[in-house]
């Protein structure tokens, strides 16, 4: 233990772990720790059934009908990935890949006026949708092409829109889109948790477009995938990763204190001994004076014995209701998925509902989700504070992540990633230099 590091990490959420496996590949000596005894952190998912019941303080264990414990596998922070995204590219240049199966998720719906959509991102399904009369249908297929052929290095795919000036109010006004039709577009297929993007260059909002119909373009069904047997597999995958390169892994370590010498970090101590590193990365639990609350999240895992009511018996589904559909200032999400991907007893359902809390009453405030889901067998409620760094660690040269957001797709995680990223090396995150390392390093057998 008495050693000198390059990096050392503390905590196994996936943020760490991805970032534990870069520097690895990166050639830097690292040390990996966690006070628990299990991967994952607050990202982590939990199995037997049992384990579940008891971190939620239900009296009893889990009824017959639930089928057996050790076939659950439930996440507490439901996420998808999105199949063209930044995390997918992470996983295929690392070959993290190699540990871990994926499956697409069957739909993605949203909602308006009490019911779900199958929300439409390509030309010929906006044809098709019941979400808009036919006029909206055909000015939306427009839009879509403008957002398909848009390239913002050609001036004739821009129509007169100038992608770092023009607002997207602008841009939705430009094509004549409604109220409800800005709505799925910003919320079900930019992503967008609240409406502050619509003032905002339209750059950003028509690349995540884009990048929503290129990873359905992929696959068909939905843009998501998802791993079987829970998202615990994505930080053992990255630390499988970091281990290969040589990275030290210790599990059931309690940290006793950071030892911080003229404001920056030269080492971490635990059991008595300290291990000495330049750098230090960890989640905001680890340095409760360095970080900020910057919101709350609700989380409600509910098992259901059935597929969501007009999802066509999907298997598994995101939904999302806009926050305009519940004069909220924050879209509400669902994650559903099932005993197809090898997280819950045969036939049985798992859906988690989420978002950030805006009153005194987080449980009221999803009702209209429950409502989708019912009947529910069982419910596990969670609120849970979301914190932000207050030191960017350029002096101190520790680098904290951020508590993950309820959105239910990893986009946001991957932007904290090479945000630390770029703080600790000094230079941007490159997919293409993280592959070409690997090569170098250890050759493409590895």
């Amino acid at each position: 233990m008495n050693e000198e590091y390059d990096v050392i990490v503390l905590g196994t959420g996936l943020t760490e772990c991805i970032l534990s496996g870069i520097m690895s590949v990166n050639g830097k000596k690292v040390l990996h720790m966690d006070r628990n005894s299990y991967y994952g952190g607050e990202s982590a998912s939990i199995t037997p059934l049992e384990d579940l019941y008891k971190r939620f303080n239900l009296p009893g264990s889990p009824p017959e009908c639930m089928g057996r414990g050790r076939d659950w596998n439930v996440d507490l922070v439901p996420k998808f990935l999105m199949a063209n995204g930044q995390l997918v590219k992470m996983l295929l240049f690392t070959e993290v890949t190699r540990y871990m199966d994926f499956k697409v998720i069957e739909g993605s719906f949203v909602y308006k006026g009490g019911k779900i959509y199958k929300v439409p991102s390509t030309e010929t399904e906006a044809l098709a949708s019941s979400l808009m009369g036919l006029f909206e249908k055909r000015r939306f297929k427009r839009f879509l092409g403008f957002v398909a052929n848009f390239d913002e290095n050609d001036p004739k795919t821009l129509e007169g829109i100038d992608p770092k000036k023009t607002n997207m109010q602008d841009v939705y006004k430009k094509f004549d889109l409604g109220q409800d039709v800005m709505d799925f577009t910003g919320h079900a297929l930019a992503l967008y948790r609240t409406d502050e993007y619509m003032h905002q260059p339209c750059l950003e909002t028509i690349n995540r477009i884009k990048l929503y119909s290129e990873s359905l373009a992929r696959y068909g069904k939905s843009p998501y995938l998802y791993p079987l047997y829970g998202l615990g597999e994505l930080p053992q995958g990255f630390a499988r990763l970091s281990a290969i390169y040589g990275g030290t892994y210790m599990l059931n370590k309690p940290i006793e204190e950071l030892v911080v010498e003229n404001g920056k970090i030269v080492g971490v101590k635990s059991e008595g001994e300290v291990a000495r590193c330049k750098q230090l990365i960890c989640d905001p639990s680890y340095v409760p004076d360095c970080v900020n609350k910057v919101g709350q999240v609700i989380r409600v895992i509910c098992i259901l014995s059935h597929p969501i009511k007009n999802t066509n018996d999907a298997n598994s589904c995101q939904i999302i209701i806009p926050q305009n559909q519940v004069n909220r200032k924050s879209d509400i999400y669902v994650c559903m998925i099932s005993y197809a991907h090898n997280v819950a007893a045969q036939g049985k359902y798992i859906a988690i509902v989420s978002t950030t809390v805006e009153t005194n009453d987080p449980e009221r405030e999803i009702r209209p989700a429950l409502d989708l889901l019912e009947p529910i067998e069982q419910k596990f409620v969670s609120i849970s504070d979301m914190y932000g760094p207050t030191d960017l660690g350029t002096e101190s040269q520790i680098f904290i992540s951020r508590t993950y957001d309820p959105t239910t797709h990893f986009e946001t995680t991957c932007n904290d990633i090479k945000d630390i990223y770029k703080r600790m090396m000094g230079s941007e995150f490159d997919f293409e230099e993280m592959k070409r390392k690997k090569a170098d390093i250890y050759g493409d057998n590895q």
